[in-house]
């Protein structure tokens, strides 16, 4: 982790023309979840942490961040992706806003 990264907190916000959530500290990206829209669904498809920055929480705090922002909005979360399915496992706060992958949505991805 940089010095710039340790000093300043991540922040997350979503860049709708790429369809993914970005976390960032310090004027550096350090990961991003991946989304394409269904109605009023977010449907989660894929997420990456930069690997020099795995192990310092920047997983969760990107969940949290994006899962508090699809709440904001008055959307619902589909998990497909293994590492959002595995933080919704250990946070239960957000359970309100997720709906199961259906057999149509998981068949239509492919």
């Amino acid at each position: 982790m940089t010095d710039d990264t340790a000093s300043e907190s991540p922040t997350v916000v979503n860049v709708p023309e790429e369809n993914r959530y970005v976390i960032s500290a310090g004027g550096r990206e350090l990961g991003f979840t991946e989304y394409t829209d269904r109605g009023a669904q977010r449907v989660f498809l894929h997420t990456e942490i930069d690997p020099a920055e795995e192990g310092h929480g920047y997983g969760s705090a990107l969940m949290a961040g994006t899962l508090g922002q699809v709440r904001d909005a008055g959307l619902r979360a589909v998990p497909v992706c293994p590492f959002m399915v595995g933080y919704l496992q250990r946070h239960h706060e957000f359970d309100d806003v997720i709906d199961p992958v259906s057999i149509s949505l998981r068949a239509s991805l492919g």
